[in-house]
């Protein structure tokens, strides 16, 4: 591997001739067949509307949505949202407009683009939680929620990249690389629903499914100017979704309005006899989250400010402005909004996290029951080095423990009980509908950054629900965030306070990077399937080209990319890897492609390291999964 300045140039026109785009076959028809109906922004109920007269079939909806995916997942600002896209969206879309002609709609959901978090089982496609480890797992069934949305009539048009396994709050992962925020895409979207997140705000899919342990769902909708709910643990299965913390976890929607919110809790809470925690919340909801948005304003609401979740350093000091000037509205409207504090409840709180304690087992409980998982355990996916190196620290801490049931994890489990009494105490006395903070901070950091200022811990540790809505925008448009969190079960009062500050302060706008298409036409793509005017596959063993350019100023790495002799559809990645089956550092080919150019950030270290020549380029395919031997970077 020879790294020269100057040397993309050739190669990008050596092989743009005959590029074939990223996309599946199925996929490239579908830009083909574009339609001028635009989607961007829509909600769900403007889509159905327009599906119901005629307006747009199901069918021109997924194509309009992968004309976008086109244009901007890896082209233009190479949001990087998506792992897959689903093969039979197209199919599936065909078959709900046949239905809808004889039959007429199943719901609200019918015949509805959604991007589903992909640690979340599907049936059709692989469910990898974003980790080359797990490129080839393939579930038998879908997970509840999914199977729930598939019976509404929702299309999955793909699945989403994540924190690699759910794992953190940035959205980096071996499999999927670096996603970017589409409101700057220099930074995070937060995590670990940041593909999620990222692709609905700029409008991919008309909403989304993501998991939240600790924020992973609230702090990707914080920075995307979205709609998300932490539901109550115990109101939705997450069975047949990879677990990062049993104890923590629940699965949830993201969406760019409490309306289509509203809509998919709808579709997918109930009890589930695979998730038994779902026995729990029997009844617990209503007969319909979306028809009963009307009956609450915010007149007479009261809510509490936890004064402490704000801040105190000068970085929190933008956030909590915009926070509090959200608040200024809802008291404009006529809610009660008085400022407390929780006294004893700061030093319980730091010590009630429990996913240290459970990560390596409920991983390997999960693993152990797919009939062939490509690895068995954290620490096998530890020594193969098949991970991102931003994994690395955590992986090794949650991978330490050598039993679940310590006297740290006993204790932890007390801090939860603590904290969860002292919170329901002060909203039963003082008769809050909820507490109100930031949902985060800190702006969003910058790409390879360390990302500071969460406060997911209050909803996860006490296990009540908590629904993120946009509060406004920094200086430089970066979107803000704060959460409403309520008594257990009490998702509908949330939901209905949510949409009326909503209509009233009107926060939603979309990100500049994903402007709605001028025209249906597919535009440029640096992502490529074949090529032209290049040397004949070697015959006996697959073989990588490669050629890399280092911006120190910006801290990327270009890269242009091809393989020879394997086909496609058996590539799982091109990675840049630390040597010695170190982690993975950035992705280069994804699943189905053999010949990228592009982009990466990497870090300090692993610039460092390749300054050093300490990076291979590696190839993993399906007869190889754990990866073919490297190739060394060097510089020239």
């Amino acid at each position: 591997m020879v790294m020269s300045r100057g040397s993309l140039a050739g190669l990008i026109a050596g092989i743009a001739t005959a590029a074939l785009l990223w996309l599946t076959p199925a996929c490239s028809d579908a830009r083909a067949q574009a339609t001028p109906f635009d989607p961007t922004e829509k909600s769900i109920a403007e889509l159905q509307q327009a599906l119901t007269s005629g307006a747009v079939t199901s069918r021109q909806l997924v194509e309009a949505y992968l004309a976008r995916i086109e244009a901007y997942d890896r082209s233009g600002p190479d949001l990087q949202a998506f792992i897959a896209l689903n093969p039979r969206a197209l199919e599936t879309a065909d078959a709900l407009d046949r239905e809808r002609r004889e039959r007429g709609p199943r719901g609200p959901l019918h015949g509805i683009p959604i991007a589903i978090k992909d640690n979340f089982d599907t049936a059709d496609m692989p469910t990898t939680g974003a980790s080359i480890a797990l490129a080839t797992h393939q579930p038998a069934r879908d997970a509840f929620q999914v199977e729930r949305l598939r019976a509404a009539g929702a299309v999955v048009i793909g699945k989403t990249n994540l924190h690699e396994l759910a794992a953190g709050i940035l959205t980096v992962s071996s499999l999927g690389g670096h996603t970017r925020n589409p409101y700057d895409p220099t930074r995070n979207p937060g995590g670990s629903s940041g593909g999620t997140s990222a692709a609905v705000a700029a409008s991919f899919a008309a909403a989304g499914l993501g998991s939240d342990t600790c924020g992973s769902i609230r702090i990707p909708a914080a920075h995307n100017n979205l709609v998300g709910l932490r539901p109550t643990w115990g109101l939705s299965s997450r069975a047949g979704v990879i677990p990062l913390a049993l104890t923590q976890d629940v699965a949830g929607p993201l969406a760019r309005s409490v309306d289509d919110v509203a809509i998919l809790l709808d579709a997918t809470v109930g009890p589930d006899p695979r998730d038994p925690a779902t026995e729990a919340g029997r009844g617990r909801a209503p007969a319909s989250y979306r028809t009963g948005l009307d009956a609450v304003t915010l007149r007479g609401a009261r809510l509490g400010v936890l004064i402490s979740l704000f801040g105190d350093a000068p970085a929190d000091a933008e956030s909590a402005a915009i926070v509090r000037a959200a608040l200024d509205r809802m008291r404009a409207a006529g809610a009660v909004v008085l400022d407390i504090e929780i006294p004893g409840m700061a030093e319980p709180l730091r010590g009630a996290g429990v996913i240290d304690h459970e990560f390596k087992f409920d991983l390997a409980d999960y693993l152990a029951a797919s009939p062939a998982p490509p690895v068995r355990s954290l620490g096998e996916i530890l020594d193969r080095g098949l991970h991102h190196e931003a994994l690395t620290g955590a992986f090794r801490r949650r991978n330490a423990p050598e039993l679940r049931n310590t006297d740290a994890y006993r204790a932890a489990l007390g801090r939860r009980a603590e904290v969860t009494t002292l919170v329901t105490e002060v909203m039963d006395r003082e008769r809050f509908d909820a507490l109100v903070y930031p949902t985060m901070r800190r702006r969003p950091s910058l790409i390879g950054e360390a990302q500071a200022g969460s406060t997911c811990q209050l909803s996860a540790v006490t296990g009540l629900p908590a629904l993120a809505l946009p509060a406004g925008f920094t200086t430089d448009e970066l979107p803000v965030g704060f959460e409403l969190l309520g008594p257990a079960w009490s998702e509908a009062r949330l939901l209905s306070m949510g949409r009326a500050y909503e209509r009233l302060a009107a926060v939603r706008r979309p990100p500049a990077s994903t402007p709605a298409l001028s025209s249906p036409e597919p535009r440029a793509t640096r992502r490529f399937a074949a090529s032209s005017g290049m040397p004949a596959p070697p015959a006996d063993r697959p073989a990588v080209d490669a050629t890399f350019e280092w911006d120190d100023g910006r801290g990327s790495l270009s890269y242009a990319i091809r393989v020879h002799g394997v086909d496609a559809a058996d590539v799982l990645l091109g990675a840049v890897r630390r040597e010695d089956s170190g982690p993975i550092v950035a992705v280069l080919l994804r699943a189905g492609e053999t010949a990228a150019i592009g982009s990466v950030p990497i870090s300090p270290a692993s610039r460092d390291a390749l300054l050093a020549g300490r990076l291979v380029v590696q190839l993993f395919t399906r007869a190889d999964p754990f990866g073919r031997p490297p190739a060394a970077v060097t510089i020239r």
